[in-house]
């Protein structure tokens, strides 16, 4: 009885223990399925799944008139799924090929395809030629995908203002890292499920969740009048002159538009990896310099709307004015201007004109020079979409001296930014208005709708449209009478101001070391744009009137014609247009044929070649082809490499040329001739010009003699 008694006893324990660890198994049962059911499901999927990234298109940068400056291509890169490298036994094998075709050591791509990871990149953005040869080889764990990467068509062309974007890519300079999230898009995936020992299911889950596209923008850049800009300085940096560096910037004064912004040296956003980062400064927003002469069209605006100078009024200079104890000399000092009037100090650039003129400004108010200044912009960021803008350099006001004041007052003692110096000359010019620069004109989706528009906005009025139009009228006759002679544009009234300022350094200002600039605005009737060119050491002779002027000439009158501003000629410049008119030539397109080929080409009608970049074949010109330019112009080549077949040649216009000239050209383009005719000039040609033809193609052309006029017989 005691004895079944016990084993009762150890039953019940048994079963109590049993009924324990059931319920205990039970309870973590729910506990698994229930409560953690949806964490434990997520986690096991994802040790399943391999997601792979697609990055998104970038948006495309156009120009105000719709050209791509910045696009999305296509191009391969290589990844692995090093499981299955490994699982396959090869790795040694699949490094040795791979590392003969993309053209890495063997001992790197081995690393990155036996790494202990789910997956890894081997190589990106390839490109389209390597690609296929991978896919060819069908290499286990080895997968060719396509990427988006960022393509700059036109090279270096506005790449200041453009930047560049990474391989990953994300925004790093300029635009592309001010409008990253709008450019961006979303990024997409690629999901693979794998099993426990990392094999590919097949027929598993396989899901491609594809990129939303970025958006695009629309810039204010015009790409027509970038390319002059860029021409100039191009020919600047090689010609005699050698600065250290130079800039440009043209601007609509009637709405802050900024239509070309460049500086050099420059850098090839394509591969701004190979240049060195100080080419990738923005020096027109980003460097702070003393403008010198140039800044004297803000004093006189100023002293204009205070009423504290008048057009007539008199001065003299003998050659300085005193300040306390300093002595100021004019920049003509041996040979002073003596008596003249403001208008006429403003034509000489003369500096103790301006001294006294802004002395008065401090005499009616105190600090109301710094008042205009401010009002101006100067002494803050213009506001402009691009990174690492200067605020300039100004005297704290409470520091200010009588000689400080002199020295602002023509433009020395002060620091300002090229940009800041455009848009505050342009308020002189426009009416009195000071206008935010504007860079970008609007955001549009990927159906090309505008999401948002950016309008022009004006920040205050500064001067009265009076003393505007005295402004403009007085930079009419340093352009016409005064030291800015060089910028003179024949057909058109043109405005603007000389500078040359020693550059500040360590113990002073250097000896030897000058920037030379002209700020200029056309036609001065109707202001449709105003230029500033700041030339920085340049050797040799470093006036602003000498080195800066003629350039300002050359991009504006390029860019008035373009823009279809009629000019409006006197007599004289009638009969000096007609005559040169007469020394004109069309400009052969050279593009898509050799440097020595395009070089003789160009030669053949009395231009001449100059060349940018490195290359076997001419990928752009500038004058375009079927242009016309002067005799003896230069024509900007840039060279590059050429993906086309076969290159297509346009056919010249051989119009007005004797059977020699027309021959001599043909032929140094590739193509030959088959006249009509035995002499005199050309009347017609099949093809017509600008036809795309192939190199050996026939040009057949009809050559007639002049006849000669009838007389005319009187009564």
């Amino acid at each position: 009885m005691k004895l079944n008694l016990i084993v009762r006893k150890r039953i019940a324990v048994l079963f109590l223990i049993m009924a324990g660890f059931l319920f205990l198994l039970g309870a973590r049962l729910v506990w698994i399925q229930v409560v953690q059911g949806d964490l434990l499901q997520q986690k096991a999927m994802h040790n399943r799944l391999r997601e792979v990234r697609v990055e998104a298109k970038r948006g495309v940068i156009y120009d105000r008139n719709g050209k791509e400056l910045a696009i999305s291509v296509s191009t391969d890169s290589v990844g692995a799924f090093p499981s299955q490298v490994k699982r396959s036994g090869r790795a040694e094998e699949i490094a040795r090929e791979l590392a003969a075709i993309l053209e890495m050591s063997e001992k790197d791509v081995y690393e990155r395809i036996t790494k202990n990871a789910s997956f890894v990149w081997i190589k990106r953005k390839i490109g389209f030629e390597l690609g296929p040869k991978i896919k060819a080889l069908n290499l286990p764990g080895i997968e060719v995908y396509e990427e988006s990467q960022r393509y700059y068509p036109n090279d270096s062309l506005a790449a200041h203002v453009l930047g560049f974007a990474g391989i990953d890519n994300q925004g790093l300079e300029g635009l592309e890292k001010k409008y990253d999230e709008e450019l961006r898009g979303d990024a997409g995936r690629i999901i693979i499920e794998f099993d426990a020992v990392g094999r590919e299911i097949p027929q598993a889950t396989h899901q491609y969740i594809p990129p939303t596209d970025g958006n695009s923008i629309v810039l204010t850049i015009d790409e027509t009048i970038q390319y002059i800009v860029e021409r100039e300085l191009d020919l600047l940096m090689e010609g005699p002159h050698q600065p250290k560096s130079a800039a440009v910037i043209v601007m609509d004064p009637r709405n802050g538009d900024i239509l070309a912004l460049s500086s050099r040296p420059t850098f090839n956003p394509n591969l701004y990896n190979q240049f060195p980062q100080s080419h990738w400064r923005n020096v027109n927003v980003s460097n702070a310099y003393e403008p010198g002469s140039t800044f004297k069209i803000l004093i006189a605006a100023a002293a204009l709307e205070e009423k504290v100078v008048s057009l007539e009024d008199r001065f003299y200079d003998p050659g300085y004015i005193k300040v306390g104890k300093e002595r100021i000399k004019c920049w003509r000092s041996g040979n002073p201007h003596g008596s003249q009037s403001f208008l006429e100090g403003i034509e000489n650039s003369c500096n103790p004109v301006f001294v006294e003129a802004g002395l008065r400004l401090e005499e009616k108010q105190k600090n109301l020079m710094y008042r205009y200044l401010r009002a101006f912009g100067l002494g803050e960021p213009t506001g402009v979409d691009l990174f690492g803008e200067a605020k300039g350099i100004m005297i704290p006001e409470n520091e200010l001296r009588t000689i400080n004041l002199a020295t602002i007052s023509i433009g020395q003692g002060i620091a300002v930014t090229p940009l800041q110096l455009v848009s505050a000359v342009s308020a002189s010019v426009n009416g009195g208005y000071l206008i935010k620069p504007r860079l970008v004109k609007e955001i549009r989706n990927n159906d090309g709708e505008a999401v948002q528009t950016f309008e022009p906005e004006v920040v205050r009025q500064v001067i009265s449209q009076e003393t505007s139009r005295q402004v403009v009228l007085a930079l009419e006759r340093v352009v016409s009478n005064g030291t800015g002679r060089n910028a003179y544009i024949p057909g058109y009234r043109v405005g603007g101001k000389t500078g040359t300022a020693q550059i500040a350094g360590p113990g002073g200002y250097q000896q030897g070391k000058y920037v030379a600039s002209f700020m200029g605005v056309a036609p001065v009737n109707d202001p449709r744009l105003v230029a500033l060119v700041v030339v920085e050491e340049p050797q040799g002779i470093y006036y602003g009137g000498t080195v800066a002027a003629p350039i300002f000439k050359k991009v504006v009158e390029d860019s008035l014609h373009y823009l279809g501003v009629p000019p409006q000629y006197n007599k004289e410049e009638l009969e000096k247009e007609e005559q040169a008119e007469k020394e004109e030539v069309v400009v052969p397109d050279v593009t898509n044929i050799d440097p020595e080929q395009a070089k003789n080409a160009l030669g053949a009608v009395g231009l001449v070649a100059a060349f940018q970049g490195q290359g076997q074949v001419v990928v752009d010109q500038t004058p375009k082809g079927l242009a016309k330019a002067k005799k003896g112009s230069r024509v900007l080549l840039h060279l590059g490499t050429s993906d086309a077949g076969a290159p297509e040649v346009m056919v010249p216009d051989l119009t007005g040329n004797r059977i020699r000239e027309a021959a001599d050209l043909v032929e140094a383009l590739g193509l030959k001739l088959k006249p009509n005719g035995t002499a005199g000039k050309a009347v017609e040609q099949d093809p017509i010009p600008g036809t795309l033809v192939l190199p050996g193609t026939s040009i057949i052309v009809t050559f007639q003699e002049e006849e000669p006029a009838s007389p005319v017989l009187g009564p």
